[in-house]
């Protein structure tokens, strides 16, 4: 009891006596040219609170209570602009520009509701805002973007533990992610090579202002997406003192630093590192997870006119299996059967420099990232024999990049330039035991592969009819050296246009019709045959192809709120097809290791169309949250040309979340998810059974005939989650609770097959002693679910 009046006490004193210490500084400019604009008007949205703009742009704003805000600056001349949002406490000042937009005065110029959701005129649909506080306080994502990313609307999601991005019924390896303009190639860890998945982001929540998630009318100068681009805007560090954060979250340990460097600049650094291998170990789980991740930024300003960028984010992930588990039970044996250790470690680094002039600025970016994949596998878990290895797997990306951008401002026209340039590397070298066409076959090869890749883009937008409508539209163009398929820059022709038409105060219709193209897994195009053949570029692999026709309406109901109403149709084309499984790769991707390093062709088609609704609510002032509705269908053809559902096919996606400050700096969420029942493929069991199939990988082999012929049950998670922050002199405290998956609900999974075991924990075989059959394991049918009460602590220090 000493302790909660203790604990109370504090409370009642931090929030009393240090209620409004926080303070905001932040600079207005021209967007195009990067001049300070004085004497703007900034206000905080919702509060009686703000400051003038000096004559060099800068303006501070004290008084404010710990919290998270958004500032709105308004100028005689511009259009009204708002910042990011933004977290301020008593032990840091937060420093936040704001680029601000000129406009023509017209008499009778369409007036337009006030709102903090800004389009952007070269992408005036199909994009959401993601805000630091939907990250920071998202109930069950333990700040982890990659988790927070699910509550949007159109996104879907797999199997508990992973972080598939499956953005309108697209496959987990068509979107891309770019860091303050940067391209990243991978967004979590223990990623699986050749799409995005994984069990954890790896990107530090720390570092995040906010993220632009598009799901269609990409802006060209962004390629190589069928599905989603997510542009992650970074905070700048302290430019006045060095500031400090450490956090507990419910799988790792955090270290942040912030502040000056040298005169004009400013960093950011962290790194990380799991405990999960402690954790999992301690509850029994057949693996044993490990990952290290570090991220870093630095800002120099040399003058009014120069900026440059500097980005670096890298990881180390290593997974064992828990050997040591005495008397494994069936779910835990089975997973030490099949699963293969592995060791993975990634880099990138970049620079981006930015030169303004009058009316244009040109950015300048150059990058190097790498990925380290390995994996190995021994039959039976049995090192002690080198005879008994299955895989052995090694295999490397590296791509070094250049793209220049030239973005010019005038007259209400937006007109972006440019072009990149890439150079890519690719290595493998894999052994691997196969049980193909009923026979067991050797995979064993290594590849070396060089080649570049070459782009040219360019987009003109302008709003029309005095702002009533806007336009937009872009062509691009990619190709490589890779092989004569891809060679030729009009077979990748990428043209889209959008539209965006103001029909009341309130309401906007909104557009857009493109085609994008999308490189084939590196694994498709360094995958060489049994002759050592780059067998995939004599079957001609091409680019992918997706149209999208996307049409919706916009309804304003407030500053921070509004409703979206959207339909979608895509059509896939070139898809690589698999010659052994006979489905589309699309399907693949949503497990550990690699999809696409296998012989495939370009004549997959598919398709995803549906409707979403979805917007950001605030009712009674203080409760506010996010509500999201996807009807999606997403179909591949077969061997035969008939549609059947991909892999992603979940048709209703229903998320809400809720938030709602309570008295002394105490915060409540909940988020409800319901997701409908995905496909999914039955067992072979005839070629399952054989001892010499089994053998191979130590799980059952799907039948490919039957290709998504079953559904699951529906699932539905409630996640909870409690806030209480302390606010001292000089430093802050956050500790929250976080409750997954509150109601324990059990999500249907395939059952799992193993083969029966004697007392003596041997393999039953049917057959033993005849000589004229193939011999023949005896199976067992073990009924399989997800889904955990997981309750977690984390704590949050800023010093």
């Amino acid at each position: 009891m000493k302790i909660i009046k203790y604990f109370i006490l504090i409370s009642i004193i931090s929030t009393q006596l240090l209620a409004q210490n926080a303070v905001i500084r932040g600079r207005v400019y021209d967007q195009k040219n990067n001049n300070p604009l004085p004497f703007v008007n900034v206000i905080v949205v919702g509060q009686q609170i703000g400051a003038a703009s000096d004559l060099d742009g800068n303006f501070l704003i004290t008084g404010l209570e710990p919290g998270f805000y958004t500032l709105m600056a308004s100028f005689i001349g511009y259009k009204v602009a708002y910042s990011a949002e933004i977290q301020v406490n008593n032990v840091k000042s937060v420093f936040v520009e704001i680029p601000m937009e000129q406009q023509a005065i017209e008499f009778e110029q369409v007036t337009v509701r006030p709102s903090e959701f800004k389009k952007k005129i070269d992408a005036p649909l199909s994009i959401q805002k993601i805000r630091l506080s939907d990250i920071e306080k998202a109930p069950g994502a333990n700040r982890d973007i990659s988790k927070v990313i699910q509550s949007f609307p159109g996104v879907g999601s797999t199997v508990s533990f992973r972080n598939d991005i499956i953005v309108r019924g697209g496959g987990p390896s068509e979107s891309r992610f770019f860091l303050d303009g940067i391209e990243i190639p991978n967004l979590n860890h223990f990623a699986t090579q050749g799409a995005s998945g994984g069990p954890v982001g790896i990107i530090n929540p720390d570092f995040i202002e906010s993220v632009d998630f598009y799901s269609g009318a990409f802006p060209a100068s962004r390629g190589n997406a069928l599905s989603g681009i997510f542009d992650f805007q970074q905070k700048s560090g302290n430019r006045e003192r060095t500031n400090r954060r450490a956090v507990v979250g419910a799988s790792e340990i955090a270290y942040t630093m912030d502040g000056p460097f040298g005169k004009n600049s400013s960093y950011l650094f962290s790194v990380r590192r799991s405990y999960l291998q402690f954790l999992f170990d301690a509850i029994g789980l057949p693996f044993l997870p490990t990952f290290n991740d570090y991220q870093f930024k630095s800002e120099t300003i040399f003058d009014q006119k120069n900026r440059l960028v500097v980005l670096s984010l890298g990881a180390l992930d290593q997974n064992r299996l828990n050997l040591s588990i005495e008397d494994p039970d069936e779910g835990q044996q089975y997973i030490l059967n099949y699963l293969p250790e592995s060791d993975q470690w990634n880099y990138m680094i970049g620079a981006s420099y930015t030169h303004f002039m009058g009316k244009s600025f040109q950015t300048y970016v150059l990058s190097r990232n790498m990925l380290n994949n390995e994996s190995y596998k021994f039959r039976n878990n049995d090192d002690s024999n080198p005879d008994n290895k299955i895989q052995d797997y090694v295999s490397r990306e590296i791509e070094n990049k250049f793209r220049f951008e030239n973005t010019w401002r005038d007259r209400g026209y937006k007109v972006t330039l440019g072009g990149g340039l890439e150079h890519v590397k690719y290595n493998n070298a894999t052994y691997q035991e196969l049980f193909v066409n009923n026979a067991l076959f050797i995979k064993d090869y290594s590849s070396d592969l060089t080649f570049f890749k070459y782009s040219l883009f360019g987009q003109v937008s302008k709003p029309i009819f005095r702002d009533q409508l806007t336009l937009s539209g872009g062509l691009r163009v990619d190709a490589n050296n890779y092989s004569k398929s891809m060679a030729n820059f009009l077979d990748q022709l990428s043209p889209r246009v959008s539209a965006s038409y103001i029909l009341t105060k309130n309401l906007n219709l909104n557009a857009s019709i493109g085609r994008y193209y999308q490189l084939p897994p590196y694994t498709s195009l360094g995958y060489r045959d049994a002759d050592g053949t780059l067998i995939n570029k004599v079957n001609n692999l091409s680019y992918i192809a997706a149209d999208h026709l996307i049409g919706g309406i916009e309804i304003i109901t407030g500053i921070d709120t509004r409703i979206v109403i959207e339909a979608f149709y895509k059509h896939y084309d070139k898809y690589p097809f698999s010659v052994n499984d006979s489905i589309s790769i699309a399907s693949k991707g949503g497990d550990f290791g690699t999809i696409g390093d296998e012989e495939v062709v370009s004549t997959g088609k598919g398709r995803s169309y549906g409707f979403e609704v979805s917007g950001r609510y605030r009712v009674f002032n203080d409760l506010s949250g996010l509500y999201s509705y996807t009807f999606v269908r997403s179909e591949f053809e077969n061997a035969v040309g008939k549609y059947i559902p991909s892999s992603w096919d979940s048709q209703h996606i229903l998320t809400l979340t809720m938030s709602k400050p309570l008295k002394n700096n105490w915060q409540v969420g909940t988020k409800w998810r319901f997701v409908g029942g995905l496909p999914y493929t039955p067992y072979d069991l005839d070629k399952s059974a054989l001892v010499t199939a089994w053998s191979t990988q130590g799980r059952p082999f799907l039948d490919y005939y039957r290709f998504n012929t079953n559904r699951l049950n529906d699932f539905l998670q409630l996640d909870v989650r409690v806030d209480k922050t302390f606010n001292f002199q000089r430093w802050s405290l956050l500790v929250y609770l976080d409750i997954q998956n509150a109601l324990n609900s059990q999500s249907e999974q395939p059952d799992i097959i193993i083969p029966e075991t004697d007392a003596n924990g041997n393999y039953i075989i049917i057959n033993p002693n005849d000589p004229f059959v193939e011999q023949l394991y005896q199976l067992k049918r073990i009924p399989s679910s997800s889904g955990t009460l997981l309750p977690t602590i984390g704590i949050t220090v800023d010093f």
